[in-house]
């Protein structure tokens, strides 16, 4: 079995724990049965519990990815239970070296570990022996399993470390993937439009299009319909039974003061020295022509750590006058603060505002009466839910209740109306013409429940019907053989000698463009073929039904000594050597496995997997 990962280092582990604990298990349990081991390399066992646990881990981070539960069946059929067991049977081998090697770690740097875990200490930040058991028992270990697994992943960091640390690619490899990357284009470009045609594109006839039609019939064909019939209530719905009088709306106003009723503010940086001598050296300073940004830097801040946002009179207490008083782009201070003499920038000022009632009250009513119609639909649900499952139709529900009915011929792309809520369109999706309406919700606070009447599989629109439409793609599809023709023409022209605007089509330099760079006027494989022509070279390309011809003008070699060239090169650089660590760790713990042996009990592995269906 290839492996393609290994053992965790012990910071991840410890998040990783910190994560799931935190998760309450997700469920966990331990599994019984005969069999404690999926497998093991040499001696060290790759138990039921680990396995399990690994996968139940990965579905969760897969759903949580997705939006919707993941199952096994989806696992096994993506390979990722596979991956799930490579992880493992690497972390088994690197552990196996570990041990033939007597690789441990004591008891005093294990129990320094457990400490430092978060999901183990109390409120005041200390470990907590009852938080710990507590901890574990969610997460389906006992302690002396669980110590010796973090025991086992600090002796496998302590190979890793030996061998892959501190390794670094060649610096000739990484300067030659950085001017790889960082080399530039300068091109002359022209589009290729209908109005560059020597020819005019001729009426088809009835035979054409009937051809078009026939070898094209999928664009030409009606997508599966859902026939559905649904009764819906929303909040909007029940706006003429939820008004809402003036007085209680004139209470909403005043409760909400804060919101109507802003005060004025500043935008505000701020520095905080030790002393009233340090602050007025700086302030000394930037009356020198320093600025801000300048002081912070000798701090070891940033403008960022400096700044508070948008503040007002009562965040700033004693600070509150002196900057309130100040003008726009102006430096205050040092003033006497409760951390100590600090100075003040003000970068803007935000008069204070003030909404009246008859201003905020249609969004009051708004707000109000969406939550009370929200509350009675709640009320009502109980009722809606009873009669549905009392037999009643969608048609006496819209008849004897609030709901209205509906029709609606659903496809995968249809959003209107109903159609544009998610619960909706999942339901949708998932009914089933034997299955009863049920009662289910809106993200609005709205219900609905549906009934599927019938499936109507994709078959082909008429001939007649979208005959207009076929004579528009044919006509399209026309254009652009017309033009891809004209554009040989263009290049053959420019290989005789003559230039791209010599052609009579309209052209546009870029005098300068990255491999993979962004353009607003070109298509991304334009880009990228630019970069694979010969400079000096013509040539031609179709890229989102239109066709491009172009020149590259010049080759601009990577400016090394470029600061963004540097930072690619460094990350180039980093990437490169994380992959070569991973390779050595692969090498070593491929011959682990080589030298003690894997053994595999499928049947176990395939009995774990059962249970998480």
């Amino acid at each position: 079995m290839k492996m393609r990962s290994h053992g965790k280092s012990v910071v991840v582990w410890i998040l990783l724990a910190m994560l799931i604990l935190g998760l309450g298990g997700f469920g966990l349990r331990n599994f019984s049965g005969s069999a404690k081991a999926v497998g093991a390399v040499g001696d060290t066992k790759i138990t039921v519990d680990d396995y399990a646990r690994a996968l139940r881990q990965e579905m969760q981070q897969r759903s949580q990815q997705l939006g919707q539960p993941v199952t096994m069946a989806q696992m096994r059929s993506s390979g990722v239970d596979q991956q799930v067991l490579g992880k493992l049977i690497g972390q088994a081998a690197i552990g196996e070296g570990a041990r033939r090697l007597g690789v441990s770690v004591g008891d005093q740097q294990l129990q320094k570990q457990l400490y430092d875990v978060q999901a183990f200490q109390n409120a005041s930040g200390k470990f907590d022996r009852e938080t710990y058991k507590f901890a574990l028992r969610q997460q389906g270990y006992t302690e002396p399993q669980f110590e010796a697994q973090l025991r086992d992943d600090l002796s496998r960091s302590i190979i890793q470390g030996a061998v892959a640390g501190g390794v670094d690619a060649p610096k000739p490899v990484v300067d030659a993937y950085t001017k790889y990357v960082s080399e530039k284009r300068g091109f002359t470009w022209a589009e290729v439009s209908e109005s560059d045609l020597t020819k005019a594109i001729p009426d088809p006839t009835d035979d054409q299009l009937q051809t078009y039609y026939n070898d094209h019939i999928d664009q030409f064909t009606a997508p599966q319909t859902r026939d559905i019939t649904y009764a819906w209530l929303t909040p909007d719905m029940l706006a003429d039974k939820v008004k809402i009088d003036d007085a209680t709306l004139k209470a909403e106003y005043e409760r909400r003061a804060d919101e109507f009723k802003q005060p004025e503010k500043r935008l505000v940086e701020r520095l905080v020295y030790s002393d009233m001598d340090a602050a007025k050296a700086a302030k000394a300073k930037l009356d020198g022509g320093a600025t801000f940004a300048d002081l912070a830097k000798d701090r070891g801040l940033s403008l960022d750590d400096a700044d508070l946002g948008d503040v007002t009179r009562d965040d700033l207490g004693k600070a509150a006058d002196p900057v309130f008083s100040a003008e726009n782009n102006s430096v205050v201070g040092p003033v006497e603060t409760d951390l100590g003499p600090a100075l003040f920038k003000v970068n803007g000022i935000i008069d204070a505002q003030e909404t009246s009632f008859a201003e905020a009250r249609d969004e009051l009513a708004g707000d109000a009466e969406a939550e009370k119609a929200r509350n009675e639909i709640g009320k009502m649900s109980e009722d809606l839910q009873d009669r549905l499952a009392g037999g009643a139709t969608l048609e006496e529900m819209a008849k004897e209740t609030d709901m209205e009915l509906g029709q609606i011929a659903y496809t995968a792309d249809s959003t209107d109306g109903i159609a544009g809520y998610d619960e909706f369109r999942k339901a949708a999706d998932e009914a089933t013409t034997d299955a009863y309406p049920d009662l289910q919700t809106l993200s609005d606070g709205g219900v609905f429940a549906l009934r599927l009447n019938k499936i109507v599989p994709p078959q082909p629109k008429p001939f007649a019907d979208v005959k207009e439409e076929v004579a528009a793609a044919w006509r399209a599809d026309q254009v652009v053989k017309a033009e891809e023709d004209r554009a040989k023409e263009i290049v053959s022209t420019v290989e005789g000698g003559k230039s791209l605007g010599e052609t009579g089509v309209l052209t546009t330099k870029v005098a300068s463009i990255g491999r993979g760079g962004y353009s607003d006027e070109l298509p991304p494989p334009v880009i990228s073929k630019v970069f694979k022509t010969e400079p000096g070279k013509p040539a031609q390309i179709t890229a989102n039904g239109k066709v491009y011809v172009f020149v590259t003008d010049k080759v601009i070699p990577a400016d090394m000594e470029d600061s963004d060239t540097k930072l690619i090169s460094g990350q180039i650089g980093t990437q490169l050597s994380n992959s070569l660590a991973n390779d050595l760790l692969n090498f070593y713990a491929t011959a682990v496995e080589s030298e003690a042996g894997l053994d595999l009990d499928n049947q176990t592995v395939t009995a774990v997997q059962s249970q998480m269906q």
